[in-house]
């Protein structure tokens, strides 16, 4: 099934051809303060699998795993749109917000689950990464 999203202003668009190889949240400092303090809801697609419209304002640090995290957004509205790692430049991480129905794409993992504040609820269902987990397909 495609997968299609935008930002909150509509300049940024995206249509995604494949299924998402992980779907999960982030429980990271960087992504708490992406999230307003919670965690980030993410699904991992296949970098080739994505086809964007729009200009994507981005920034770029090294996360705590050692790896070069580069973060997308709208540069008009701020919306947050992906992250990816220089670890796995095969894949783009898309933020569940951005895509326009996202229903059916629940997270099956909680990772950096380490740096969650002591009051998050974490789903006991979910698949549990204190920190950063293997690579999809890699366990």
């Amino acid at each position: 099934m495609p997968y299609t999203g935008r930002c909150a202003c509509g300049a940024v668009t995206a249509r995604i051809s494949g299924e998402p190889v992980a779907v999960r949240q982030c429980w990271c400092r960087q992504c708490q303060r992406l999230a307003a303090g919670s965690a980030t809801s993410n699904a991992m697609f296949a970098a080739a699998d994505i086809a964007l419209a729009g200009t994507l304002s981005s920034t770029s640090y090294i996360a705590d795993s050692g790896n070069t995290l580069t973060q997308s957004f709208c540069g008009a509205c701020g919306t947050p749109v992906m992250g990816e790692s220089s670890a796995r430049p095969q894949f783009r991480t898309l933020r569940l917000g951005f895509l326009d129905d996202a229903q059916g794409l629940a997270p099956t993992m909680a990772i950096w689950t380490d740096d969650a504040p002591v009051w998050a609820h974490i789903d006991p269902a979910l698949e549990t990464f204190p920190r950063q987990p293997p690579a999809p397909g890699a366990r």
